[in-house]
């Protein structure tokens, strides 16, 4: 880690809803003009604010070791959330964040997007990006729910293969307008109240795929993204070096 890559306090500059759920926050710092940024899937790790006004910072490379340091009632919470957008020439940065539940049922990187106004401060630490199609690539698979959707939109805009993506959302509020390439196809699956990642697995199962070598990149709650990386090694065959997955979080049974 470099230096400009200690953990750097940001402000909100604006909050736009995209959806019923989704609410993208804008924020802005100098030190994002040295935010490294590897990929469309790329982490940023979100100190968030526990007590009014701005967070309490690490301010050395051992970042984790003050942060566990530092007293309970005002230590912030680390959060890890894709980065939509990074404009480093206005030393910007775009987060999306699904907003779910309300009160103790909201986790703490929803409940603060939901009422966070200009003005407000936040920590930010960039972290690191996994989507690296080979280069032998002839088509994606491209799988997600919710939690993924930034970095899906993310992806789907600069691809450099036909893709196929498929998104299981809750119902149809969550879906939302893609920029997508004339070959690459959305589907987007409606779960209601079935198991989380059954809806998504159900659809690659009845799915025919294109020929040719693949790389799939899948994400979102760590059920759906066992499940089909599960499918894609056992049932289709694809190498597991070919397959990234990526648990974002985990669903209460």
């Amino acid at each position: 880690m470099t230096a400009a890559q200690l953990p750097m306090l940001v402000t909100v500059t604006a909050t736009r809803p995209l959806t019923e759920r989704m609410v993208r926050v804008t924020l802005a710092g100098d030190g994002l003009v040295d935010f490294d940024h590897d990929g469309p899937d790329h982490l940023v790790r979100l100190f968030i604010p526990t007590a009014p006004g701005e967070p309490t910072l690490p301010v050395t490379t051992d970042w984790w070791t003050e942060l566990c340091a530092m007293p309970a009632a005002t230590r912030p919470v680390l959060r890890n959330y894709t980065v939509r957008r990074l404009d480093r020439d206005r030393c910007e940065l775009d987060i999306d964040f699904v907003l779910h539940g309300h009160g103790e049922g909201s986790g703490p990187g929803s409940a603060w997007a939901r009422g966070a106004v200009a003005g407000d401060k936040i920590g930010v630490l960039s972290d690191g990006a996994d989507y690296r199609p080979p280069a032998d690539t002839d088509w994606q698979l491209i799988v997600g729910d919710e939690s993924a959707l930034p970095a899906v939109a993310a992806i789907v805009e600069q691809l450099r293969s036909p893709a196929v993506v498929l998104l299981e959302v809750a119902d149809a509020v969550d879906e939302l307008s893609l920029e997508l390439p004339a070959d690459t196809t959305v589907t987007w699956l409606h779960r209601g109240a079935a198991t989380r990642g059954d809806t998504a697995l159900a659809a690659l199962r009845e799915r025919e795929l294109p020929a040719g070598t693949p790389y799939a990149w899948v994400a979102g709650e760590s059920a759906l993204a066992t499940g089909i990386r599960r499918h894609l090694v056992n049932d289709r065959s694809i190498a597991k070096e070919r397959i990234y997955f990526c648990g974002y979080w985990r669903a209460m049974p």
